[in-house]
């Protein structure tokens, strides 16, 4: 029971604490204390002199049922106490530290103005307490006696590298998943904090070493010491008769002193998931995580994963294929194993729906990414956050709650780069390209071996037209070796800046790469596109859009054929688009497919089957982010505009400024920016608004790095020319027209838009 507190006010040097309202005053002025580093302040103070346990404290401030992570609570709170009562860590006057006790309040405190709380004196010690304590520190010095004592606690989120399990049973089953059960168990913990496995494989690669090489004592010895882990995990697992006894021993990588080890037994096969649960708790206890933390974040193996080895060891190897090979087709193959062999395996589905959001094919991802939330209930906090991070995005649409997922799992888990990752994505969508970058940073921080954050920076530097920011990040992450995914970015880069020779590099050393080639091909297409030259963006196109069916990416393919027939709309080819359409309807039904093909059919001037796709698409994505935001009230701005009404196309597009730069495709290939603003300058036009309309298409123009080589980027130059116009600008109007007019001195000369353009700077003139 926590001990009464004084009725009235606690005094101490300058400061007087009230005791009924925790409110902190220095010489009378108020000072700014949170509630719980006050109420942490008034328990200290009024045990003045005794030592207040970590525990207690957590306890009596934020209840026993909560786990408070030391790192951002308690030692947060004592850090706001000592800041407000200008407190010397070092050399207190107020707070102390009694190192791996807990805290001790050490000045003189008055009680109600009156009664006197003073730290209690220490007792003289009897002469032969005295003797023989000095006689217990010759025996020591001398080294002739020995005692038993706890092992030394790690510093909190010290890395951990876990190395292999030594399998001496002879079966292979044991092989890797032993180690990525344990993995999974030990990363429910908010207090540890293992060595990824990429940069595992990035250090061994540093090293001269393949990076499939396996984690032996001595290779995780030397990786221990190379990426700054403070202690290595090495298990094992042996068959004495019919059991099986496993090991697990702590290791400092600096002394190679063992801080701790423990042992589990297991009567069978089928409890060795059991005995690995018992293993991995006894472990984190002996590091010396909290017993609290342990009981709410320790799901068992079996519940967390799934209670058959047989499942988890595909599992492992899918995840092995996906990180080490990138081969995403083994991955899947591997991951549906599993889910064969444990169709309740929660994670399993998680990494079949997040490889396919990967590859772009939002349907099938949809479909397992619903099947994993169905059965999150019995998985840890972390993967339940991270699966229900992938729900509310790709099943549902909806960003707020996809990233308070991920807000969640980052408080929980600081050194999690994924999380981080998500947020910037999430973000992004909605056009905080700031917030982004940000994150994005941060998870860099976390992970610079991880070569597509690299990637993820660049492309975000660009979004915001930092072009010498995203070259200087390209060139960091060749230096380090860690470019292989910086095709794409390359190639953006260089268009931004018109180099061709750099396109044309990036274009040929894509070539026959399943993973890059029909993506570099699709943005090549609108590379020719953007300069009016038509016919090989259609060779281009179809090149692309095979290249992806060939590699199993059919939704990917799908929105190769809708961006080419939003593309053909826009230029006037309304047959040609029709045909695009069809074969897109064939090849996907996902979100951006659909709005890509809707979009198009409001350019052909289809009004009937504009309206049934409309309808149609507001009724699948009820609660999507992205649609309510900008894809929807795009397509009725346009079906407004159809219906010769641009007033009410302005009115449906006013509310969602606040998110129209988002980059609403969740993916490299990004086809559908800006369009909210360049179809509200359309309505401006038809509203005979000149000035209102450039501003609109001034945005799309001017966004260079969001909008890059999409078809309206180059349009925009001549609506803006169109918009001077009307605004009574014949300078600005005649320079636009001419912008336009460059972009495509060498376009093909039978495109309507063309044409049409030509007729009406003609007349202009």
């Amino acid at each position: 029971m926590a001990p009464a507190m004084p009725s009235e006010s606690l005094s101490f040097g300058e400061f007087e604490l009230d005791c009924r309202t925790a409110e902190l005053r220095r010489n009378g002025t108020e000072l700014k204390l949170q509630p719980q580093p006050a109420k942490l302040l008034l328990i200290l103070a009024s045990r003045a002199g005794e030592v207040v346990t970590r525990d207690e404290l957590t306890e009596q401030v934020w209840g026993s049922d909560t786990f408070v992570d030391f790192e951002h609570g308690l030692n947060f709170a004592i850090r706001q106490i000592r800041t407000a009562l200008d407190d010397d860590a070092t050399k207190p006057s107020f707070v102390e530290t009694v190192p791996r006790r807990g805290y001790r309040f050490i000045a003189t405190v008055s009680s109600n103005g009156h009664e006197k709380l003073e730290p209690p004196q220490p007792k003289k010690k009897s002469a032969w307490k005295l003797w023989a304590a000095s006689l217990l520190l010759v025996l020591g010095a001398a080294g002739l006696i020995w005692y038993a004592r706890e092992p030394r606690s790690i510093t909190m989120k010290a890395p951990i590298l876990l190395a292999d399990f030594i399998n001496q049973t002879g079966d292979p089953i044991f092989d890797r998943t032993l180690r990525e059960g344990l993995s999974v168990q030990l990363e429910q913990s908010p207090f540890l904090r293992l060595v990824s496995d990429e940069q595992i494989r990035e250090t061994l690669r540093m090293m001269g070493r393949a990076s499939n090489t396996g984690l032996s004592p001595e290779v995780a010895r030397e990786l221990c010491q190379r990426t700054n882990a403070a202690v290595t995990l090495a298990g094992s697992i042996e068959l004495i008769g019919t059991r099986y006894a496993m090991n697990l021993r702590a290791v400092d990588c600096a002394s190679r002193a063992v801080l701790g080890s423990a042992e589990a037994r297991a009567e069978n096969k089928d409890q060795v998931l059991e005995a690995l649960t018992n293993l991995a708790s006894d472990i984190r206890r002996k590091l010396g995580e909290s017993l609290g933390s342990i009981r709410q974040y320790n799901k068992p193996v079996a519940a967390a994963t799934t209670p058959s080895l047989e499942a988890l060891r595909c599992y492992t190897e899918g995840m092995r294929v996906m990180a080490e090979k990138f081969d995403y087709a083994e991955s899947l193959s591997w991951f549906r194993k599993a889910t064969e062999i444990d169709p309740n395996f929660a994670l399993a589905y998680w990494a079949m729906g997040d490889v396919y959001a990967i590859l772009g094919e939002t349907g099938e991802a949809v479909q397992f990414t619903r099947r994993a939330f169905e059965l999150r209930d019995p998985v840890s906090e972390r993967e339940r956050d991270l699966i229900e991070a992938n729900y509310y995005y790709y099943v549902l649409g909806d960003v707020d709650k996809a990233r308070r997922s991920c807000e969640l799992l980052a408080n929980l888990y600081p050194y999690n780069e994924d999380a981080h990752t998500s947020l910037a994505a999430f973000a992004e969508t909605i056009g905080r390209y700031d917030v982004g970058l940000r994150e994005y940073q941060e998870a860099l921080r976390l992970a610079p071996w991880r070569s597509f954050l690299y990637r993820d920076v660049a492309n975000t530097d660009l979004m915001l037209d930092r072009v010498d920011e995203a070259t200087s990040m390209v060139s960091k992450a060749h230096e380090m070796g860690l470019d292989e995914n910086l095709g794409v970015t390359r190639y953006s880069i260089a268009f931004y800046r018109n180099d061709r020779v750099e396109m044309t590099r990036q274009l040929a050393s894509a070539a026959g790469n399943p993973e890059t080639e029909d993506l570099l091909l699709a943005l090549d297409a609108d590379t020719a596109a953007y300069a009016g030259q038509l016919g090989r963006a259609r060779v281009l196109s179809q090149r692309a859009a095979a290249s992806a069916e060939r590699n199993l990416k059919n939704e990917t393919s799908a929105s190769y054929y809708a961006s080419s027939a939003l593309r053909e709309a826009l230029f006037g080819n309304f047959k040609k688009s029709m045909e695009q359409v069809t074969i897109a309807k064939n090849h996907s039904s996902g979100r951006d497919v659909a709005y890509g093909i809707a979009l198009a059919v409001t350019y052909s001037g289809d009004l009937n089957q504009a309206r049934r796709l409309i309808e149609d698409f507001a009724t699948r994505f009820p609660d999507d982010t992205v649609v309510r935001c900008n894809y929807l009230p795009t397509l009725n701005a346009r079906l407004a505009l159809l219906q010769n009404n641009p007033l009410h196309a302005i009115e449906i597009l006013t509310p969602i400024k606040s998110c129209e730069l988002g980059l609403p495709v969740y993916s490299y290939y990004n086809w559908l920016n800006l369009y909210p603003a360049y179809v509200r300058g359309e309505a401006y036009l038809a509203a005979n608004q000149g000035k209102d309309a450039a501003a609109e298409f001034e945005k799309v123009a001017s966004h260079r790095g969001i909008t890059l080589n999409e078809p309206i980027g180059a349009l925009a130059h001549f609506q803006l020319g169109r918009a001077y116009r009307l605004a009574g600008d014949a300078t600005k109007s005649r320079a636009h027209y001419q912008d336009f007019f460059a972009l495509w001195k060498d376009a093909d000369s039978d495109i309507p838009f063309l044409k049409s353009a030509e007729q009406e700077f003609a007349k202009l003139n």
